[in-house]
């Protein structure tokens, strides 16, 4: 568990290390999210709320009380809901906003132009715009003016080339003066000043943007929030804009026309009624005439005029009979009459007269009837005929007109059945009226056809009342709890939010791409990325130092003088059992230009400088290098491959002395063969390790890269120790893992240790502070 603990704890202080080695880049990247931020606040235009709650009523609940189970188990108003959201929808439609944007003239927008950016003027324009044209055609207008104001009786009128007003060549504009008649692509055009404290200042710089009305229904619309709760008739409305004042005329707006939509679509109702009731009230007021006219010539011809002295020879039943008789004649009238109104087909609407019949049966199918046709109307304002809601609406509407139809018909055979019996009554008790003069009889049937028709006539001038009186008595189906009101106060941008976030991304960003190209480094790159991936002992590093100092010298007080001296002591420790006399050493890598002959060269004459006779032997025979870092121009006519293939040639015959170092010397490779691994196989190597094993303290031997040739491989056996080195950010982890451990485990090249080359000298513990030279004092900076 401790062991695991501190593997985390490494691992965090890796992470913290390696983002804090990169503070600068990461300093940047959050002072340029930052300034993006303050810039996006300067520049983006602010948005605030309005809000607004209206309570939807319910006509048909307030008619009827709810019981406590529907309140306790449903809430009071959930039989509601559906209506509720029904009438959500309504306010949110495209007819509904159309006519509030119409109403509010939101499709003209005016701009005062600054250098910074623009301010839309919204209460109180500096200019008016009268149109020739019709409301429709500029309402479908989508076009920008720029205009500048020069005099108070003069403007220049810009056309639109992306620039600024402020950025134009005024002799670009053309002039006209305030109240000239402007022709335009969509009809003429009369700009007048605002006059009063909003007229235009002299020089200012205007742009007025005519928007089609579909843009801003589709803009508002989606601004527009409408939330309830279930079982709640509260409606509560929610508009942003970048100016409070039009969010709140809107959220007012929409409240009118919202209850203004509901009126109309109650008057409908009331108005086919009051039409049917007039048409029929045209009829019965001539044939009333008519029967009067009648009864007239009757009594005129048969003189008729003292009918009273005969008054008390009708019985009271003949009286009760007769109403009977007149109460039954008007209900079949009036069957027939909404039989006519059901039959029409060429009407506006589908509405019927409601209550024109004293039958709780039909007025309830007409009023259902109705309802079902008003909430068609609704939805054909937003949608066609071929909407599946409208097409079962109509359905349902026809069959409640085919059931209502079924009804009168058989309300009106019931009627004429009771009026036939009615009839056989009265001519009974007339029968018994023997003495009744005929003339009598025939005054007294005109008589009652008057009272027929005078009923009729005045049941319906009743019902037209009523009517007058319902059309101006309806009240808005909103009830307004709070108006549109805003706190004025900025809800976008969120400048917290938007400095967070900024803050969030200048840091994700460039943490995001170092942990990333951490990710995807496949490279090593200090001690620890090897210790992570291969189970090799690690002996030492050398730092990277410039290409022109390859080699180090005797007195050098550099890190890299000073690697090869800590990698000396620990081969020493290293090799202190060795049971041989000299200490061989072989230098290989995993591929080229790792620093393979550099190491061995330097560390070679590193510990000769000790004082210790080194031999350093170029076992690379296929690409030498040790001569180069010498800088030795001669070339030697032999080396080691021509000892293996020559016998003749002595082992001492190949080793070229160093003037300026006694204690170095070298065996070059000689000439390159044309089978190098077959010719390593040779004996002669052998004999010339043991040859010069008691004639020197170390022999360092620059071998072949083990990931590309065998020779390597072939002469590992005569090694005491051997260093692999592994080139800082060049070599590829998976080559590694996949060459050298194999190598480590089944022991190919004895005593394998790890030498990273090239660790950059700003990495974390491989610096040195000692400098080049420590006997150089540092100048104080107060010495002159």
């Amino acid at each position: 568990m401790k062991s695991k603990s501190k593997l985390a704890n490494n691992e965090l202080k890796e992470q913290l290390e390696l983002i804090l080695s990169h503070w600068i880049i990461i300093s940047l990247c959050l002072t340029i999210a930052v300034f993006s931020a303050y810039s996006f606040l300067r520049y983006e235009t602010n948005q605030y709320s309005a809000s607004a709650t209206i309570k939807i009523k319910d006509e048909k609940q307030s008619q009827k009380l709810p019981s406590l189970e529907d309140i306790t188990s449903k809430g009071l108003f959930a039989n509601g809901s559906n209506q509720i959201l029904d009438e959500v929808e309504v306010i949110k439609s495209r007819s509904l906003m159309s006519n509030v944007v119409k109403k509010l003239n939101l499709n003209i927008e005016y701009y005062a132009q600054g250098r910074i950016k623009e301010q839309e003027i919204y209460k109180n324009p500096p200019l008016i715009l009268n149109f020739f044209a019709s409301d429709s055609v500029v309402h479908k207008v989508d076009t920008t003016l720029f205009i500048k104001v020069v005099s108070p009786t003069k403007y220049l009128m810009f056309k639109d080339n992306g620039k600024s007003l402020i950025d134009r060549d005024e002799s670009l504009g053309k002039s006209y003066n305030f109240g000239d008649r402007i022709k335009t692509g969509f009809g003429d055009l009369v700009i007048l000043p605002n006059i009063g404290k909003f007229a235009p200042m002299i020089g200012s710089n205007l742009r007025v943007s005519l928007i089609p009305t579909r843009k801003l229904v589709n803009r508002y619309q989606k601004s527009l929030s409408i939330t309830t709760e279930t079982g709640s008739s509260v409606v509560k409305l929610g508009l942003s804009d970048n100016i409070p004042q039009r969010a709140i005329d809107i959220l007012n707006q929409i409240i009118r026309e919202y209850n203004t939509d509901v009126i109309l679509d109650k008057e409908s109702v009331i108005k086919v009624t009051s039409d049917f009731i007039t048409n029929r009230l045209q009829i019965v007021s001539k044939e009333l005439e008519e029967v009067d006219y009648t009864a007239e010539q009757l009594q005129k011809n048969n003189k008729l005029t003292a009918l009273n002295s005969q008054a008390n020879l009708y019985l009271e039943s003949e009286k009760i009979t007769e109403n009977r008789i007149n109460e039954t004649s008007n209900t079949i009238q009036l069957i027939d009459y909404l039989k006519e109104e059901i039959k029409q087909k060429n009407k506006s609407s589908d509405l019927l007269p409601p209550n024109i019949i004293e039958d709780a049966n039909i007025s309830q199918v007409t009023k259902t009837h109705n309802e079902l046709v008003a909430q068609r109307d609704k939805y054909l304002k937003n949608s066609s005929e071929k909407n599946p809601i409208v097409i079962n609406l109509n359905n349902q509407i026809d069959a409640l007109k085919g059931n209502l139809e079924n009804s009168l018909e058989n309300m009106k055979r019931t009627s004429e059945i009771t009026l036939n019996n009615l009839n056989r009554e009265e001519a009974r008790i007339r029968g018994q009226i023997y003495s009744a003069p005929t003339k009598q009889r025939q005054f007294r049937n005109i008589e009652r056809q008057q009272g027929i028709k005078e009923s009729l006539y005045l049941y319906l001038l009743q019902k037209r009342e009523e009517s007058a009186i319902s059309l101006g008595m309806f009240s808005p189906n909103a009830k307004i709890i709070d108006k549109g009101y805003s706190s004025y106060s900025i809800v976008s941008p969120n400048k917290m939010l938007t400095y967070l976030g900024a803050i969030l991304f200048g840091l994700a960003l460039p943490i995001g791409f170092i942990y990333g190209r951490k990710l995807l480094d496949n490279k090593i790159h200090k001690k620890e990325d090897l210790e992570k991936i291969l189970e090799i002992p690690y002996i030492g590093h050398i730092p990277q130092t410039s290409k022109k100092h390859k080699l180090i010298n005797k007195v050098d007080y550099s890190s890299k003088a000073e690697a090869f001296r800590i990698l000396r002591s620990n081969i020493d420790f290293y090799l202190a059992n060795t049971k041989s006399h000299s200490k061989k050493l072989f230098v290989t890598s995993t591929t080229s230009q790792e620093g393979k002959s550099h190491t061995s060269t330097n560390l070679a004459m590193s510990i000769s400088f000790s004082e210790k006779k080194v031999l350093l032997i170029e076992a690379d025979i296929r690409v030498p290098k040790i001569l180069e870092y010498l800088n030795r121009k001669d070339k030697p006519e032999k080396g080691l491959t021509d000892y293996i293939v020559d016998k003749s040639i002595k082992p001492l015959d190949i080793v070229i002395k160093n003037k300026e170092n006694p204690f170095f010397d070298i065996i070059p490779s000689g000439t390159i063969p044309p089978n190098p691994s077959e010719l390593l196989m040779n004996d002669r190597v052998g004999e010339l390790f043991n040859y010069f094993d008691e004639k020197y303290d170390y022999i360092v031997v620059d071998t072949s890269a083990v990931g590309l040739v065998s020779d390597t491989l072939l002469i590992s056996q005569y090694s005491d120790m051997f260093i692999y080195v592994v080139s800082a950010d060049n070599i590829d982890k998976r080559q590694l893992v996949h060459i050298a451990q194999p190598l480590f485990e089944k022991n190919r090249l004895p005593n394998m240790t790890l030498l990273l080359n090239g660790v950059k000298s700003s990495t974390k513990g491989y610096g040195y502070g000692y400098g080049n030279s420590p006997q150089k004092q540092k100048k104080s900076v107060f010495k002159k």
